[in-house]
């Protein structure tokens, strides 16, 4: 599989690399790419990165190719119109042998829903690569990135129940506003926590 790494990495639109792991930012000929050659087989998102809404990326990894994904984009833009919000979606690729551990992206402007529930912020680490520091380190990474967009501070929101997005979260500056009653179904807990990082 590194083969499809070198060819994304051979012109990439943006690569964020802190010498352990890369963030690369991936556009639609990318993702094909990379769907194709299996990257997304075992890699799910929680449900805050990917349910209904103006999340792109993280539904990738819930699709058997690449243009179901691509249906789904245009069904969301269709129905959400104006509140549908594109994302810039990183790829977070371990250096040391170009696996694909992770993907997070950023969501802009904040639409109504990501105001309440779903927030800037969306990542999801594939399971086998759990509680090794990389949601951490892929969220460092990308949040100088947001600052391109003019944006001062990010908006990241967690299930209660979810102690790892928590900690993970607040190592990153994370400061909790509120929590607030999961109106649409997308926590276990039914409680979602609202923190902001000042960027």
């Amino acid at each position: 599989r590194n083969e499809y790494i070198a060819r994304l990495c051979s012109f990439p639109l943006l690569i964020l690399d802190d010498g352990c792991l890369r963030c690369i930012l991936c556009g639609l000929p990318d993702l094909h790419l990379l769907y194709n050659g299996g990257f997304f087989m075992g890699l799910r998102s929680s449900p805050l990165a990917y349910t209904i809404l103006p999340s792109s990326a993280g539904g990738l990894g819930l699709f058997q190719s690449f243009d179901e994904w691509i249906e789904f984009e245009r069904r969301l833009r269709e129905k959400y119109k104006s509140g549908y919000v594109p994302s810039e979606v990183f790829l977070a690729v371990r250096r040391k042998d170009d696996f694909v551990v992770g993907m997070i992206d950023f969501r802009h402007p904040l639409s109504d829903f990501l105001k309440n529930f779903g927030g800037n912020i969306g990542y999801s680490v594939r399971p086998s690569e759990r509680r090794k520091g990389y949601a951490s380190e892929m969220l460092e990474l990308v949040l100088p990135f947001c600052r391109v967009f003019g944006e001062s501070k990010i908006l990241v929101t967690c299930d209660k129940e979810n102690v790892a997005s928590q900690r993970t979260i607040i190592k990153n500056g994370g400061v909790m506003e509120n929590e607030i009653v999961d109106t649409v179904g997308l926590s276990k807990s039914g409680i979602i926590q609202r923190f902001w990082i000042s960027i």
